[in-house]
């Protein structure tokens, strides 16, 4: 028979539950943060705001150590301490760089200088900061084809065109790479691989800040914008924060301002942008929970999978709906379908006498009742079949995960992302039912 536990358990975990602080851990006593810290030190930035810390739910970021209030500077990054294309130019690869023709790009010339350093291991001025970038991603560019073919299918088409970009991106780099074989004695072949650029890309793509560069002759036309900010990198993003963040000019430092108070050993965070999680996944790997932005996408062919096919006006409502941008960003959300939707759908169900009042149906006029609850039927269907779509995926991921246990995480993300579409999914059944009983 297990023992259980005694009063003393009891209240060790009654103090567990009442005291959050207990499941954050400070990670300012690793030896890589204590590098970091005298390396950014030695570029004159100290920071007491923040410290090093490990989270639930978000992993390793960083957490205040005094109470923040509202309008108060959170972080102030030296432009010494920026990784920049100025930074790359004035470097052993800027003399490579302007000789090459057509132009490097941006992009490529902050690839070129990551790998190139992450190679050259300790003797890189930059290895405190590499140290602490990730070794891996979790972008669906870095994901394994079976887990990519498990993402939603908008997701899914992205991904892939990711994963060409990136293929691409490499294919159309290697004769610059190869420009650099007097710098290495090993093959520049090796050094610059696929996977060592796809890192690369990765942690520009996932980590850079916006900072706006004026053009230079010796880059290609593309625009100058990324900056790799050491130790700001680690905030993590939330959408219900608001921040200011900009390099100011007079200060020569990247600054972050928040809009929103933060209490003392709270995790501090910033935010990317009003994005949903299809958007976050692609872009910076992660899927966070009860973002008010997520939502679920409805297609066209599912748009008119429960329609009637007998409407001999249903092409020409469809070429109506994209004439006028109706056929895209047609979505479920936790507030339930958007209007987008539901205007896609009275349109698509005016009845042949209806017909020539598409344009009121656009502005958002009521046609008829039979109109309104007619759509509101079809946009529970389409719901319910996502919600039994979605609970397939569920399963298959949760049967992957028993027999595939080198892709546990990248499976678990996957199931991350279609639980938070189920919820969703089940927020506006929820809703479109009592829109319903309005009409029974």
């Amino acid at each position: 028979m297990k023992k259980r536990g005694g009063r003393t358990s009891r209240i060790r975990r009654r103090k567990l539950l009442r005291n959050p602080e207990s499941s954050r851990v400070n990670e300012s006593y690793k030896p890589e943060f204590i590098e970091l810290k005298k390396w950014l030190k030695d570029r004159k930035f100290e920071d007491a705001n923040l410290i090093p810390a490990r989270f639930p739910g978000t992993g390793r970021g960083l957490m205040s150590k005094t109470s923040l209030q509202a309008g108060q500077m959170i972080i102030s990054l030296p432009e010494s301490c920026l990784l920049t294309t100025d930074t790359v130019i004035r470097s052993y690869l800027g003399a490579y760089i302007a000789k090459w023709q057509p132009p490097p790009s941006p992009l490529l010339a902050l690839c070129a200088f990551l790998v190139s350093e992450k190679h050259a291991g300790n003797q890189s001025p930059w290895k405190p900061y590499l140290e602490v970038l990730p070794e891996a991603y979790t972008c669906p560019v870095c994901l394994e084809p079976e887990v990519v073919n498990l993402l939603p299918r908008p997701l899914k088409a992205k991904a892939r065109e990711q994963r060409t970009h990136v293929r691409e991106f490499f294919t159309s780099s290697r004769g610059f790479f190869s420009s650099l074989q007097p710098l290495f004695s090993q093959a520049v072949e090796s050094i610059f691989s696929h996977s060592a650029l796809l890192w690369a890309w990765c942690t520009v793509n996932t980590r850079a800040v916006y900072m706006k560069r004026p053009p230079r002759p010796c880059l290609s036309a593309e625009p100058d914008t990324y900056a790799l900010a050491p130790y700001l990198d680690l905030l993590n993003h939330s959408p219900r924060v608001q921040v200011k963040a900009a390099f100011n000019e007079e200060t020569r430092c990247y600054e972050i301002r928040t809009a929103t108070s933060c209490r003392k050993h709270e995790e501090v965070f910033i935010c990317y942008g009003p994005h949903d999680n299809h958007r976050l996944l692609l872009e910076y790997g992660f899927v966070p929970v009860r973002n008010p932005h997520a939502c679920v996408y409805v297609s066209e062919d599912t748009l008119v999978k429960y329609l009637p096919s007998t409407d001999k006006q249903m092409n020409k409502k469809i070429s109506i709906l994209k004439d006028h941008d109706f056929i895209e960003n047609l979505t479920f959300g936790w507030d339930g379908p958007s209007w987008r939707l539901l205007t896609a759908l009275k349109l698509l169900c005016l009845e042949a006498e209806e017909f020539t009042c598409w344009k009121k149906v656009l502005l958002g006029e009521i046609i008829s009742d039979t109109n309104e609850k007619t759509s509101l039927d079809i946009a529970q269907k389409i719901c319910h079949y996502f919600i039994e779509e979605t609970n397939a995926v569920l399963q298959k991921v949760s049967h992957m995960k028993d027999e595939e246990s080198a892709l546990i995480n990248q499976l678990t993300l996957v199931e991350t992302l279609w639980t938070e579409e189920l919820k969703i999914l089940q927020a506006s059944a929820e809703i479109l039912t009592s829109l319903q009983t309005a009409f029974t």
